[in-house]
């Protein structure tokens, strides 16, 4: 007969999702908060839509109407009866729902219409170092206006949000261009079919990573990369691929103001129409940059951004981080972009068949926490415990929970311990707590009226060597026994 016990599964997250504790939900929630006051002081208005989207809604990763999973996670939805329902699948970004939304409410909108989201986002990609498949992202958009001007206060507002989110000047910058810039370029080159300029201009969107040596292989036949992966290229004519080397060198100068960077791009070569667009709205934007006082340093223009979705249609916008951060190991690490948007005035009309210009800023929450940590910014995200009430009699019990309901009662963050350790292992929890502070309600100080305070906050600074100032020691005792009616008054002078 088997002895063996039931099969146990294994503990593990799936490929991808993380979990998260204290600090990290911390860190997320301050980013949150403070990015969406920016968002609100200029305007928008907080917007939420579901985590699933009818998949034809979406329309980005769905190149297979049958099971159409690929980029997403996807789901049949149940019609309630023996005929298929629709396909649903979670959203990959907060763009496309917005999209969706617009043109189901347009009518009762405000026009132009303003807002913000936050929350999380799903991707059916390869997971890696820093690169997961659930993530959290704020969006910030204006739908309804095609002026220039419109682009630019997304940008201008971004720069300040991101300020909010705790970085400080110069260790941000956005980095703007025009995608209408390459629609000339490939007008001139004779290159028409959308998917050949859509793989064109993904190539060229790595070119911060990859170098002009790695693009030009994706703008060719294609390129195996490290792994062993191979990128199909967009086949492009020599000519044209010689056209793009000239363009993306012909501004590639460190130090250029705005104004300057259009000129460089303007004398680079033919853009045709679409081109000379591009520049006229570039200028445009750069006129109200100057008008809101938006420091040169922050927003420069750049050529090389062309951002990889397909539904950009004109100014383009990325986010890149500029702080200086380090691995646990206190290796350099590159963090680059952070966020990233742009003009998409056909992404409404999917739904409509009329076109709704719209604009829109999106940076990643989850990587900005992560890089503020890996600048050594985790203090300011460390969660505070509450004070612990330490147990020591069953018979006691309704002195401990008066005491934590009273601590609570006053605002006081506060838990009783209701584990079954001694008194030695509930201090090394309260303090594994991060607790300020521990409430000892022994025999001796319930039968005198009295509590014991022990500060933890102040053992672990003395234990960190900061309590080296004997005024500081002497203002701070590690314990102190009081009557039983200072309990709150003397923790809050412990945490305030």
């Amino acid at each position: 007969m088997s002895t063996e016990g039931p099969l146990r599964p294994l503990a593990r997250n799936p490929r991808g999702f993380a979990d998260k504790r204290g600090r990290d939900l911390s860190a997320e929630r301050r980013i949150v908060r403070q990015v969406s006051e920016v968002y609100e002081r200029w305007g928008f208005e907080p917007l939420e839509t579901p985590a699933f989207e009818y998949a034809d809604a979406l329309g980005k990763f769905l190149p297979d109407a049958d099971r159409p999973n690929e980029g997403v996670f996807a789901l049949q939805d149940d019609a309630g009866s023996d005929e298929p329902g629709d396909w649903m699948a979670l959203r990959y970004d907060h763009t496309a729902p917005l999209a969706r939304f617009a043109a189901q409410s347009w009518e009762t909108l405000p026009k132009p219409f303003r807002r913000y989201a936050y929350g999380p986002v799903w991707r059916n990609e390869k997971p890696g170092p820093g690169r997961f498949r659930e993530f959290w992202q704020c969006d910030a958009d204006t739908v309804g206006s095609d002026r220039p001007e419109a682009d630019a206060e997304i940008i201008a507002m971004a720069c300040q949000g991101l300020q909010a989110a705790g970085l400080a000047p110069g260790q941000a910058q956005i980095r703007v261009s025009n995608r209408k810039l390459f629609d000339g370029l490939f007008d001139a080159g004779g290159v028409t079919e959308a998917g050949q300029r859509l793989t064109a201009l993904r190539a060229i969107d790595k070119f911060d990573r990859l170098g002009w040596d790695g693009v030009v292989q994706l703008l060719g036949e294609g390129r195996l990369d490290e792994s062993g992966d191979y990128t199909r290229g967009a086949n492009l004519p020599a000519t044209v691929k010689g056209a793009v080397e000239a363009f993306l060198a012909s501004a590639n100068t460190p130090g250029l103001t705005r104004a300057q960077t259009l000129d460089a791009v303007a004398r680079s070569g033919d853009l045709g129409a679409a081109g000379e667009a591009a520049l006229n709205e570039l200028a445009a934007i750069d006129r109200a940059l100057n008008a809101m006082s938006v420091d040169p340093a922050a927003v420069t223009f750049d050529p090389t951004i062309v951002r990889g979705l397909e539904y950009y249609t004109g100014a383009v916008f990325e986010a890149e981080l500029l702080l200086e951060t380090a691995d646990d190991k206190g290796r350099p690490v590159r963090f680059g972009s952070i966020g990233g948007g742009g003009r998409y005035d056909d992404l409404v009309a999917r739904f409509t068949g009329q076109s709704v210009p719209a604009t829109g800023f999106s940076f990643g929450v989850s990587r900005l926490a992560s890089a503020l940590r890996a600048a050594g910014r985790a203090d300011a995200d460390a969660v505070r415990g509450p004070v612990v009430v330490i147990v020591f009699s069953e018979d006691d019990m309704a002195h401990y929970l008066s005491a934590v309901a009273e601590l609570r009662a006053a605002g006081i963050a506060a838990e009783l311990y209701l584990g079954r350790a001694g008194m030695k292992a509930q201090m090394k929890y309260a303090d594994r707590r991060g607790a300020p502070a521990a409430v000892i309600l022994g025999g001796d100080e319930i039968a005198a009226g009295q509590v014991t305070i022990k500060d933890l906050d102040a053992g672990r600074a003395a234990a960190a060597g900061i309590a080296d100032n004997e005024a500081w020691k002497a203002a701070r005792p590690g314990q102190v026994v009081l009557p039983r009616a200072e309990l709150v008054s003397a923790i809050r002078r412990i945490i305030e």
